[in-house]
């Protein structure tokens, strides 16, 4: 993909390094169709690909022995899958898999090491971002010891609404039981608690959000941490994309888009 222009991606990390690292793995991304349900990283075996995700929305999945599964983390347009191959592991017993269909660019995980072995600012930005995930799952396990099942739905909804460009959810209630580690009754209860207060808008398959300042008083404190600590991490690499004409990134998604 020598022809893939770097202005014109919509991934955060892609967009914030510099030209020259950014030639370093423009070769080797390629990209791909993301469809709901499919595996990105699949556990306990070697990871193949790091994908970078333009749009759509990834979710992040711990699994006990007996199958119990529950959601850590969620990734976006923000950032990308496989940061165990940042770290110099060839697998990890999370899964990842599409959460909401959309696309990426990806690169094989062999080519992305060769390009972190060569670039010591390459390497130092997707650190960061490893930093940022791991503060994000801290405050995943925060919330789901610490806060009620409002307070998570609600952190949970901003946090997909940071990813994705619409107000416009496609989830299911079956899916938010899963992510959420609750029953679908508990998840349907909450929801039509959210809707009674006029912060949602929930149909089958779908979530509208209608007023997102409602959604953030809510979940208070067990949302808005990480997505500062996400900001600071990766402020120096903004600055430099900024003066270097390429998009400026945040988390929030303006629903305009």
């Amino acid at each position: 993909m020598s022809h893939l222009q770097q202005s014109s991606l919509r991934n955060s990390l892609l967009s914030a390094l510099s030209p020259c690292d950014f030639d370093l793995l423009r070769s080797n991304l390629e990209p791909v169709a993301l469809e709901v349900q499919d595996v990105l990283v699949e556990p306990n075996r070697p990871i193949g690909h790091v994908h970078f995700i333009e749009s759509g929305l990834g979710s992040i999945v711990a699994i006990s022995v007996a199958d119990e599964r529950i959601e850590v983390g969620q990734v976006g347009r923000e950032g990308m899958t496989a940061t165990a191959v940042v770290l110099g592991a060839d697998q990890t017993p999370l899964l990842t898999f599409v959460q909401v269909a959309g696309s990426a660019l990806r690169i094989r995980a062999d080519a992305l090491e060769e390009a972190l072995e060569a670039s010591a600012s390459l390497r130092q930005l997707l650190n960061r971002y490893v930093q940022s995930v791991m503060i994000q799952m801290a405050h995943t396990a925060l919330a789901n010891g610490r806060f009620t099942i409002s307070e998570r739905l609600a952190r949970w909804l901003l946090m997909c609404h940071d990813r994705l460009p619409s107000n416009d959810l496609v989830l299911t209630h079956e899916f938010l039981a899963l992510m959420l580690g609750v029953r679908r009754a508990g998840v349907t209860e909450h929801l039509h608690v959210l809707e009674g207060d006029h912060m949602i808008k929930a149909t089958r398959g779908h979530i509208q959000i209608l007023d997102r300042t409602k959604l953030e008083n809510l979940a208070g404190d067990c949302y808005g941490l990480p997505e500062e600590e996400y900001e600071r991490l990766l402020k120096r690499a903004r600055h430099h994309a900024e003066r270097q004409g390429s998009v400026s990134y945040t988390l929030v998604s303006d629903p305009a888009e």
